[in-house]
């Protein structure tokens, strides 16, 4: 019979696509995680995975294979749930990485409710801002913000992101309010962390506007302050300054321009196939949290 130890290598070096990010994974070196998969071939008396200097693929034989193992293996680990007494419940350790801010704001206050809710659960959370490849470091699923675009990984929009733009009090008694997109030339804009070109939207249609000022920074935080102390306009989330706008340190500029539409909370993870009940019950209390209404809205 075929050890269950070598499945879950095999599977680990597909969805990584290396032998090396698997080990990393696994906890093994390269050489055994290719001794492993050599043994599983061997048993099988066929190639499940083509061998380059630069990648891993599938064969056709390989494919089959592991769509049925992916279940297998799902089996498994209810049949372990059920015997605990513990079917559908989570258990081990969940990973999960978010942006900083959000991760900060709108994560890290709410895991104490879900980790008192989920006893057997170890929840490890890192904060980045750098889009994290989560197969090969080895994330159960990633909370990122923005346009969903085409990806191996499976999404669910958690919540869409409004964006507005916005000025302290203090810098509109100074410089004015813009009464047009066109008026922004003649304003200190603060350029929005990652990107040099705002995308607004209106009734009128949509637009490109390049902001130009003195302040560029890699640090959505430090946008963020200098708003607030009234260095410029920017375009921020309502998820970020919502507070703000409810308590008047900051005030909608151009209320008919938002940002785009298109923009999203989203939670990603590797396989639809194979979704852990911890992966799946953390994704929908998260959801629960933000929708329908997000309550930075309310």
């Amino acid at each position: 019979m075929t050890n269950l130890g070598d499945l879950e290598v095999f599977t680990r070096v597909v969805s990584t696509g290396s032998m090396s990010a698997a080990g990393r994974a696994l906890g093994f070196s390269p050489a055994v995680i290719s001794k492993r998969i050599k043994r599983l071939e061997d048993r099988l008396g066929t190639r499940l995975l083509q061998r380059t200097t630069r990648q891993i693929s599938l064969t056709e034989a390989g494919q089959g294979f592991y769509d049925r193992v992916l279940g297998v293996l799902a089996g498994i680990e209810d049949a372990e749930a059920f015997a605990s007494g513990r079917s559908g419940q989570p258990q081990g350790t969940l990973r999960v990485t978010a942006p900083t801010s959000f991760g900060r704001m709108h994560v890290a206050p709410h895991l104490a409710r879900f980790i008192e809710i989920h006893t057997d659960l170890i929840v490890n959370i890192v904060l980045s801002d750098e889009f994290t490849d989560i197969v090969a470091e080895g994330f159960d699923l990633a909370i990122r913000i923005g346009e969903l675009t085409d990806s191996t990984l499976v999404a669910r929009k958690l919540v869409p992101v409004r964006r507005i733009l916005c000025a302290s009090p203090a810098y509109i008694e100074r410089y004015g309010i813009p009464a047009t997109v066109d008026d922004l030339s003649q304003h200190i804009c603060l350029r929005q962390h990652n990107h040099d070109t705002w995308k607004l939207e209106s009734q009128e249609g949509s637009l490109s506007y390049k902001p130009q000022g003195r302040l560029i920074t890699n640090s959505s935080e430090v946008v963020r302050e200098a708003v607030l102390s009234g260095a410029g306009i920017a375009l921020r989330s309502t998820w970020d300054v919502g507070g703000e706008l409810k308590s008047g340190a900051l005030l909608q500029v151009l209320p008919a321009w938002e940002g785009s539409s298109n923009l999203f909370v989203s939670a990603l993870y590797p396989s639809r196939q194979f979704l852990p009940a911890k992966v799946r019950l953390f994704i929908d209390y998260l959801a629960g949290l933000y929708g329908p209404q997000p309550y930075w809205e309310r």
